[in-house]
C-alpha cells in the first residue's frame, strides 16, 4: 500500500484532537467518528498495488527524414507484429513523432500505414516521451517502446530520472543506419558579421569514411560563386576560399557536396547567414534607372540603395535597413518572402515603408491582398461609385491530373484552393462586370457562359467550386482560343483572361501568337498564374503568354496561396484606379505630425492612385477633386512607421512635382520621420550561434534602468517565410543583463527582434549551419541506450518479446468507493440524529466508561 496525498500527516493531529475534544463534538456518536475516518482516507488518497496482466504499450515511432526510408519499409510490419503478439486485456498506444509528436488517431490502425503530417526535419525523443509520459494513467502498468534509427537531434538529459519515477520503463527497436560510402559536410566557417568592403576567409570542412577528391558547389544568395574541388585525406578534407562584399545588408552562402556515389544525401549542404555591416540606410525598390528620389535623397545626407533589378530583394536586404520604399514596383515582381518579411519589418524591428504612387503601384501593381496591403494607412478596394469602364473577365482554369494531388500542408487538394481562387477574383467584381469561366485539359469545359457578375454572382461562385480535376494535361491554346471567342462579345471598355496552369505540365501551344496578337490589337490582354516555379519545364511558355497578352505573370509553388493571387490580379484588372489627369493638391495640418516645419506644397500633380484613409490614419495632403482622396498618409504599425504618397516622384505624371521647389525638403523629412527616433547609447544586444541553438544577450547601463523597470524587454521571434511572431522567454543573469536562448528549426532561419518601449533593436536572419538531422550523432546512440537501460528498458529485436517482459506495478485506488461510503454514512448521520435512535445507548457507555477504568 502506499498514500499518495502529504495530507495522510494530518491523520495523526486529527484523531488527537478529536480524542481531547470527544464530548465537545459529540464524537460518542460513532457514525461521526466513522465520517471522520473516511474524510481523511479521500485525503490521504491510499491505493493498493495490484499485479495485472494487463499492459498499456505506447509506441513512438520515428516519422523524421533521416528515419524514413529506414523505418518506412518495415513499419507496418512490426506494428502487425505488435498487434497479433499482445494479450487480449493489453492495449497499443501509437505516438508519431518528428518535429512534434501526434498521438495515433483510433482509426488509423497498427499496419495500417501512417498519416502524420507534422515538421520531418527533426527527431525530438526526448519531446515525444515527455508528452507520451504526460497521458500515460498511473493506474496502468506502461512501458514505452521507440522505434527509431536510435540518433535524437536533443539530448535527452532528464528523461532516465522522469522514466524511473514513473516507473515506466523504455524498450527500444533500431533500424541501423549504413554510413558505409558517406561523404558529408561537417560544418561550413564563415565569420557572423563583417565591415563593408572588408575581406573574409570561409572553409568548409569535408568528412568521409575514404579518401578522394569531391567537387563542392558555392553559392551566395542562390548564384553560383564557384565549384571547387576538396581532397579528403585520413577521412577529413578542407577548402579554403575568400570574398568581399560591397553592399550592406545579410547574404546567404551554401557549401553544397556534389558526389555521384553518396550514401547518404541528407548531409552534403551546409548554408550561413553573414551580415555585412553599414550605417542606417534607405533601400529603393524603383521603376527608374535613375530615380529622381534616389538623388534628393543622397542630396540630403542619406545613404540610399537604389534597386531596379527587383529580383535582388530578399529577407537579407532588410538587415541594418531602416527604410523601404517601394517606388511604382509591382508586387508580382517581388520574392513573396521579401513582402512577407516586411510584416514583422516594420511592426516588430522597428523599419519605415513608403509606398510611392504610379500606375504599377497600389492596387494597380497587385498590391491588394498581399503581406503589404495592412501595413499601408490606405485602403486600396475601389469603392462601386468610382468605378469609370466595366469590365468583361475570362477565368480559364487547369484541371489536368495534377491537380488532384493534395496540397502540402492541407488537408485540400490543389483544384479546391484553385477554385476557392477563382470564386474570390469573382466576389471582387463589381456588379456591372462580365464574367464567364472554363476548365480545361484536353480540351474546354464550359463552367458558366458570359454573364454580367451582378444577380449571378452566387452562381458563378457555386459554379467554380465544384470543378474536378479528371486527369491529362492542359491544352492552354485551346482554353484561350475559347475564352476569346466569348469575350469578343463584350461591349465592354476592358476585357482580360486570367490563365491559371501548372508550370509543369501545360501542354499544345497551339496558335497562340497568332491568337494573342488578335487580341491585343483588339485591347485584349491576359495573365498567367502559374503554380510552380521559374524553373518548371513550361515556365517559358507561360512567361511568353503573359508577355504577348500586355498581362501579368504570377508564380507560386505554394496552393496555399492561389485564392490571393486570384484577388490580386482582379483588383488589379477591374478595380484599380489610377487618375491620369492634373489634379489639384491641398495639404493639411497632418503635415505638422510628420515634420517640424511647415512646407510650401506643389498647387497640383499630375496623376495619382485613388484610394481611402484608413480609420486611426493621419493625411498630410488631399487631392482637390470630387473623391478628397489621401495623397500622403501615414501613420504608426507596432514598432515602425508607414507612409504612402499616392502620386508619381518619378517617370510618367511626374514632371509638375519633379520641379516642385520643395521636392528635396519633403523627401527628406518623409525619410526622417520613417526611421524613427534613434535609440540612446546605453543598450546593446548580442547573438552568438552553437550548433543549432541561437544565444541572445541583451547588456544595458544604469541609465536604461528606468526605462527597464517601465518597459520590460521583449523578444519576438519570426521563423523563416512565417508571418506570425512568437515571444521568447528571458532568464535575467544579473543586473543589467538578459539572456534568451532558442532552438532554430532545421533548414530554415529565424529572424528576432528585442523591444524596450519604443525603441527596437533587429536582429537576423540566422541559421543552423549543419542539419543535425543527418549528423548521426554517436552520443546520441549511445545516450538513448544508457536512459533505457536506467528506466529498465531492453533493446526489442524480437518486438513480440515486450508482452514478455516484466511487468511495471499497476496501482489500484479507492476514491471512488471512499466517496460513496462518505454520502452513504453522511446520510445515516442524519437519520440518527433526527430519530435519536441508537443515541441513548452510547451515552450510557460513555457515563460507565470511567467507573470500568477505575
Amino acid at each position: 500500500m502506499r498514500l499518495l496525498s502529504p495530507e495522510w500527516l494530518l491523520l495523526i493531529p486529527v484523531l488527537a484532537v478529536a480524542g481531547w475534544f470527544w464530548r465537545g463534538l459529540k464524537l460518542a456518536r460513532p457514525l461521526r467518528v466513522l465520517c471522520l475516518l473516511v474524510v481523511t482516507a479521500l485525503l490521504v488518497q491510499p491505493q493498493v498495488r495490484k499485479q495485472s496482466d494487463a499492459l498499456d504499450l505506447w509506441v513512438l515511432v520515428d516519422q523524421s527524414e533521416s528515419a524514413g526510408d529506414l523505418l518506412g519499409p518495415r513499419i507496418s510490419e512490426w506494428e502487425t507484429i505488435l498487434e497479433k503478439s499482445r494479450r487480449p486485456s493489453d492495449r497499443l498506444h501509437f505516438v508519431d513523432f518528428a518535429g512534434e509528436a501526434v498521438t495515433r488517431g483510433a482509426q488509423i490502425r497498427a499496419g495500417s500505414g501512417t498519416q502524420y503530417a507534422g515538421p520531418r526535419g527533426a527527431t525530438r525523443l526526448k519531446s515525444a516521451a515527455s508528452y507520451t509520459l504526460a497521458q500515460i494513467p498511473e493506474s496502468r502498468a506502461s512501458r514505452l517502446l521507440v522505434l527509431t534509427d536510435g540518433f535524437s537531434t536533443e539530448p535527452l538529459d532528464g528523461l532516465a530520472e522522469r522514466l524511473r519515477e514513473q516507473r515506466v520503463p523504455l524498450d527500444y527497436r533500431l533500424a541501423a543506419q549504413s554510413t558505409v560510402g558517406d561523404w558529408r559536410i561537417a560544418a561550413l566557417a564563415l565569420p557572423r558579421r563583417v565591415q563593408l568592403r572588408e575581406a573574409f576567409l570561409a572553409e568548409v570542412v569535408v568528412l568521409g569514411d575514404r579518401d578522394g577528391k569531391i567537387p563542392v558547389e558555392l553559392t551566395r544568395n542562390n548564384q553560383s560563386i564557384g565549384r571547387r574541388e576538396v581532397e579528403v585525406i585520413n577521412g577529413v578534407g578542407r577548402l579554403r576560399f575568400t570574398d568581399r562584399l560591397g553592399v550592406a545588408g545579410a547574404f546567404h552562402y551554401e557549401a553544397r557536396l556534389m558526389a555521384a556515389d553518396d550514401a547518404v544525401a541528407g548531409n552534403n549542404a551546409a548554408s550561413q547567414w553573414v551580415e555585412v555591416q553599414g550605417g542606417p540606410r534607405v533601400v529603393l525598390a524603383t521603376a527608374y534607372e535613375n530615380d529622381p528620389l534616389a538623388q534628393a535623397l543622397r542630396a540630403q545626407g542619406f545613404e540610399v540603395e537604389a534597386i531596379t533589378d527587383l529580383g535582388l530583394l530578399n529577407v537579407g536586404t532588410l538587415t541594418g535597413t531602416k527604410v523601404v520604399v517601394l517606388n511604382n514596383v509591382p508586387a508580382y515582381r517581388l520574392d513573396p518572402r521579401f513582402t512577407k518579411a516586411l510584416d514583422f519589418f516594420v511592426n516588430h524591428q522597428g523599419g519605415g515603408l513608403a509606398m510611392v504612387g504610379g500606375k504599377h503601384s497600389f492596387a494597380a501593381g497587385g498590391y491588394f491582398g498581399s503581406p503589404v496591403e495592412p501595413l499601408l494607412p490606405v485602403s486600396m478596394e475601389l469603392k462601386q461609385e468610382h468605378r469609370k469602364l466595366a469590365v468583361a473577365m475570362a477565368i480559364v482554369m487547369d484541371r489536368s491530373g495534377s491537380m488532384s494531388m493534395t496540397a502540402p500542408g492541407t488537408s485540400l487538394v490543389k483544384m479546391q484552393l484553385a477554385n476557392e481562387g477563382a470564386a474570390r477574383g469573382i466576389e471582387l467584381l463589381g456588379d456591372s462586370d462580365m464574367a464567364c469561366v472554363y476548365a480545361v485539359d484536353s480540351e474546354p469545359h464550359e463552367v458558366s457562359p458570359l454573364v454580367a457578375v451582378g444577380s449571378n454572382r452566387g452562381t458563378l461562385q457555386n459554379a467554380v467550386r465544384r470543378v474536378e480535376s479528371t486527369g491529362g494535361g492542359i491544352y492552354v491554346y485551346q482554353g484561350l482560343k475559347r475564352a476569346w471567342a466569348e469575350l469578343e462579345k463584350a461591349k465592354v471598355g476592358q476585357r482580360h483572361i486570367i490563365l491559371f496552369a501548372d508550370a509543369a505540365d501545360a501542354e499544345e501551344p497551339g496558335e497562340y501568337k497568332a491568337l494573342l496578337e488578335k487580341m491585343s490589337k483588339e485591347k485584349g490582354t491576359v495573365s498567367v498564374i502559374g503554380l510552380g516555379t521559374e524553373k518548371d519545364s513550361d515556365a517559358d511558355f507561360l512567361k511568353d503568354v503573359a508577355l504577348r497578352g500586355n498581362g501579368r505573370i504570377f508564380f507560386n509553388s505554394d496552393p496555399k496561396e492561389l485564392p490571393a493571387l486570384f484577388a490580386q490580379e482582379t483588383v488589379a484588372v477591374a478595380r484599380s484606379a489610377f487618375i491620369e489627369e492634373p489634379i489639384d493638391l491641398k495639404g493639411t495640418p497632418g503635415w505638422m505630425e510628420m515634420a517640424s516645419g511647415n512646407l510650401e506644397w506643389l498647387s497640383k500633380v499630375d496623376g495619382y492612385n485613388l484610394s481611402y484613409l484608413r480609420p486611426g490614419a493621419t493625411q498630410a495632403a488631399v487631392s482637390g477633386d470630387e473623391y478628397a482622396a489621401p495623397l500622403v498618409a501615414f501613420w504608426q504599425r507596432g514598432a515602425g512607421r508607414v507612409a504612402t504618397v499616392s502620386f508619381p516622384l518619378g517617370g510618367d505624371f511626374s514632371a509638375t512635382t519633379r520641379s516642385w521647389p520643395g521636392y528635396g525638403g519633403f523627401a527628406q523629412s518623409l525619410a526622417r520621420w520613417l526611421m524613427g527616433e534613434t535609440v540612446p547609447p546605453g543598450v546593446g544586444l548580442r547573438t552568438a550561434l552553437e550548433g543549432s541553438k541561437l544565444r541572445a544577450d541583451l547588456f544595458y547601463d544604469e541609465s536604461w534602468n528606468q526605462r527597464i523597470a517601465a518597459h520590460a524587454p521583449e523578444l519576438v521571434l519570426v521563423q523563416g517565410d512565417d508571418i506570425q511572431a512568437a515571444p521568447a522567454e528571458w532568464e535575467r543573469l544579473a543586473p543589467g543583463h538578459y539572456r534568451a536562448t532558442v532552438e532554430l528549426v532545421p533548414g530554415t532561419y529565424l529572424r528576432g527582434a528585442v523591444k524596450i518601449g519604443d525603441a527596437a533593436f533587429a536582429f537576423g536572419p540566422v541559421n543552423a549551419v549543419t542539419n543535425p538531422e543527418w549528423s548521426f550523432d554517436r552520443k546520441r546512440l549511445d545516450e538513448l541506450k544508457s536512459v533505457s537501460a536506467r528506466s529498465g528498458g531492453a533493446e526489442r529485436v524480437d518486438l513480440s518479446d515486450v508482452w514478455n517482459a516484466p511487468r511495471p506495478p499497476a496501482w489500484k485506488d479507492f476514491q471512488r468507493w471512499l466517496a460513496v461510503a462518505l454520502v452513504l454514512v453522511l446520510l445515516l448521520e442524519a437519520w440518527q440524529t433526527r430519530t435519536g435512535w441508537g443515541v441513548g445507548w452510547f451515552k450510557r457507555a460513555d457515563k460507565q466508561a470511567p467507573e470500568a477504568v477505575s
